[in-house]
């Protein structure tokens, strides 16, 4: 009998230690997937981190200006960097706006369109980016606080090239107004 008691103690130790290490190993694992869940959602994200970033800076206190969206189909023709009527009337408006006070006035393009005819995607994003540039000096922002990023290759899926305009003030780098102009299809 003592051998039998013993066994089944041996038994039942065996069990606890396998038991032990299974909730480490699914404790880990679960670790493991909640942090691949963060990094994939920190990257899809990614496109909208100036947006999460003046969010945050709002919430403690941090003057955000108004933002604009506007679809680029309304700015220019279409797989060309040529404006429209309506849309040399938009980037005049937005101008207005950004007129009062010595902000720099900053422009990016996120995104390629597809499907142009006439430019490759890089050429297109790269001319209107120039042609935002021109409607704002001509519509009276001094050429120095115009500042034209680069491009960045960013997938945008159907949205295509996103062109962003930003006013930074010189001093403190922080922005005062944005204005988000997207291409809708």
């Amino acid at each position: 009998m003592h051998s039998v008691g013993g066994v089944g103690q041996g038994a039942a130790a065996k069990g606890a230690a396998l038991a032990r290490r299974s909730r480490w190993a699914i404790s880990f694992a679960d670790l493991s997937l909640l942090l691949l869940g963060f990094f994939v959602l920190l990257q899809a994200n990614s496109s909208r981190q100036q947006d999460i970033i003046n969010g945050v800076a709002q919430q403690f206190g941090a003057p955000v200006g108004p933002s604009d969206r506007i679809a680029a189909a309304k700015l220019f023709q279409p797989g060309e960097a040529l404006l429209t009527p309506e849309g040399q009337a938009q980037l005049t408006a937005v101008a207005h706006r950004y007129a009062d006070g010595g902000q720099m006035v900053e422009i990016r393009s996120i995104g390629l369109d597809r499907g142009v005819h006439r430019f490759d995607g890089w050429d297109l994003a790269a001319a209107r980016l120039g042609a935002v540039a021109r409607a704002l000096a001509s519509a009276g922002i001094a050429r120095e606080r115009i500042i034209v990023r680069g491009l960045d290759q960013e997938d945008q899926g159907e949205a295509g090239q996103t062109l962003i305009l930003s006013a930074k003030s010189p001093e403190s780098g922080q922005k005062s107004l944005e204005t988000t102009i997207n291409k809708v299809r």
